[in-house]
């Protein structure tokens, strides 16, 4: 006789923000994990309080991913309403959600949390102070989500690039080879992060938290989640200009970058001088550690030269 045997339903995981930098690689890193229902702007308006909180009861998924975010940083300074509503306001809701329904929820955060004062490593015990509005926004949701009864893991990351999007590495790769001379800002310190290195660590980090759940052994956490190593923007170009020479031989032009102070590039939202995190507790928590910026860059650049 045989005896029917039926297989335990796989998870829906929801991720917003599907075409963003993190969004998009989320999509692959977590699909072995459950049922990917992945959504952008058009299928969820994080401006639209109503709509967050109707889709997430729609789907009822056990995981909430949420990579969507307003990202400009300067035009968030002439836009505040629109920010806060999407980088604080929903996120908000998909605690409130999480928290109704059992669900884990996953959001990013930002080194822009902090001032930048520091001469160390920024630790997840630090006292965040925002000199900006996208930070600001970004930290009211950090607040929020920790101070709320959800399962949650927030993951403070720094400087994300991607072989796609809109990104510094993109915009450098396109710029060294447009321009002869370029002035780069050399006195902001902080570690590249490749998307795909993010989204890998919050597939593993998810799978061990639906185990940890399941024995009801979760604990909610804010964690550094950053490449080993650091550089400054000048750094950073001068690394993707060395790597363009090496592949593409001496033959190609090439912009000459000079190292800047902030000073000599006025932007209108400020950014933090030292944006290095301190990751240790990533890897304490869940045995996860990044790798250096400059390997990550290599790889990431491999991808796109492929």
């Amino acid at each position: 006789m045989n005896k029917s045997s039926s297989k335990p339903e796989k998870p829906v995981i929801l991720v917003t923000g599907k075409d963003g930098q993190v969004g998009w690689e989320l999509q692959r890193t977590l699909m072995p994990l459950g049922s990917v229902i992945a959504l952008g702007q058009q299928q969820m308006n994080l401006a639209d309080s109503d709509q967050v909180r109707t889709v997430i009861r729609d789907i009822n998924p056990a995981v909430i991913v949420n990579a969507a975010a307003y990202t400009a940083v300067d035009k968030a300074e002439d836009e505040a309403e629109l920010v806060m509503q999407v980088n604080a306001t929903a996120p908000v809701i998909m605690a409130e959600e999480a928290s109704r329904s059992g669900a884990l929820l996953v959001h990013y955060s930002t080194d822009y949390v902090f001032n930048g004062s520091k001469q160390d490593a920024w630790t997840e015990t630090d006292q965040p102070d925002p000199i900006n509005l996208y930070g600001k926004s970004k930290l009211e949701a950090d607040l929020a989500i920790t101070a709320s009864s959800s399962d949650h893991l927030v993951f403070r990351t720094s400087w994300v690039y991607a072989s796609r999007g809109q990104n510094f590495l993109l915009t450098m790769a396109r710029l060294i080879r447009e321009h002869n001379k370029l002035n780069i800002v050399d006195d902001q310190v902080g570690a590249p992060t490749w998307a795909r290195l993010i989204a890998e660590t919050t597939a593993i980090a998810v799978q061990q938290s639906l185990q940890q759940k399941s024995r009801d052994e979760f604990q909610s956490e804010l964690l550094h989640l950053a490449s080993s190593g650091e550089t400054s923007w000048f750094g950073f170009a001068s690394a993707i200009r060395a790597i363009i020479s090496a592949r593409e031989g001496a033959n190609v032009q090439l912009a000459e970058l000079e190292a800047i102070n902030s000073s000599e590039y006025p932007v209108q939202a400020a950014r933090p001088a030292n944006s290095r995190l301190d990751c240790r507790r990533l890897e304490q928590r869940f045995g996860l550690a990044l790798p250096d910026w400059k390997r990550a860059l290599e790889l990431c650049m491999d991808e796109k030269q492929n």
